[in-house]
């Protein structure tokens, strides 16, 4: 079964009633009963995506967009509940390694923060923790924990709008992990770890992954070198599968990139010379401004 268990098991039982992905281009949106995909555009300039400050440089026109989507949905005056799905360079996810790894949730927070501070953009004491233990299957007590850290700055100008809108937001995620949930387009010929490379807003999120363990996680702002500088993260990416994981990755897995990037495509299939395809979503067609929605969704389905 393919998916991201991180992200299932972070889904309440009922789902939100709603989802949302918000990029710097619009709201993409859906019910979670009977999912279908809505889109509300957000007027350019709105949104500018960054780790360090608020994003939402223009905010009447942000929750004018929120509105909008949101609607006015069943029962006037009741906080109707619903998922977040934020722009992948707004915040930073990192792979930390414990030799053990505390119970109790809050020691747990505690212990990431004291690791992270120094490798974060932002003072930690402002900022939103989540954190995921993923013990090995090797045998070994070493812990892995995939932690998500974003500014409380950051995370508050993107939720106050929906908190307005009657929305509340109890789950909250990156649109790359959300996507991680998306199947392959083609089915893999072999078994091994595998690279999501998830394009959106002038940014590359790569995922390495080993079954539903995260391995590796880099997410970088792409400049006039696009091509150039998605290539060496992705070459970095699979250097580290064979050297940390004792193989080379089963393949790659191309999401939100559209025709305009098919000389990217032609470039990695020549260079890695392992297998390429895309993700498929059942609701619809991801591409880099629904793909974390559609995996969302994906997930509900298969819990």
């Amino acid at each position: 079964m393919h998916g991201f268990h991180w992200l299932k098991s972070l889904v309440a039982d009922p789902p939100p009633e709603a989802v949302f992905e918000v990029s710097a281009r619009g709201i993409a949106w859906s019910p979670t009963r009977r999912p279908h995909l809505e889109w509300t555009p957000l007027q350019e300039g709105a949104l500018e995506i960054s780790p360090l400050e608020n994003n939402v440089r223009d905010p009447e026109a942000f929750a004018a967009a929120v509105r909008a989507a949101a609607g006015d949905g069943e029962g006037r005056g009741r906080r109707r509940r619903a998922a977040l799905i934020l722009p992948d360079y707004c915040a930073r996810v990192t792979v930390l390694d414990f030799d053990s790894f505390p119970d109790e949730p809050q020691e747990q927070l505690q212990l990431v923060r004291f690791r992270i501070r120094r490798v974060v953009p932002f003072d930690i004491e402002n900022a939103v923790v989540a954190c995921y233990p993923q013990p090995r299957q090797d045998g070994s007590k070493r812990i892995e924990v995939a932690a998500a850290v974003v500014n409380m700055d950051v995370a508050s100008h993107y939720e106050t709008p929906f908190r307005a809108a009657g929305l509340h937001c109890g789950f909250v995620t990156l649109s790359a992990l959300a996507a991680l949930s998306l199947p392959p387009a083609e089915e893999p010929s072999r078994h091994g770890p595998r690279v999501v490379a998830k394009l959106g807003g002038g940014a590359l999120a790569v995922s390495l992954l080993e079954g539903a363990r995260l391995r590796l996680y880099r997410c970088v702002q792409l400049g006039e070198e696009g091509l150039e500088e998605a290539t060496s993260v992705l070459a970095t990416t699979l250097a580290y599968a064979e050297d940390e994981l004792g193989e080379r990755a089963a393949g790659i897995q191309a999401c939100g990139l559209g025709r305009e990037q098919q000389d990217w495509i032609e470039r990695w299939r020549e260079e890695f010379r392992i297998p390429l395809c895309g993700v498929r979503g059942r609701f619809g067609q991801p591409s880099p401004y629904n793909a974390g929605l559609l995996g969302y969704l994906e997930s509900l389905e298969a819990a």
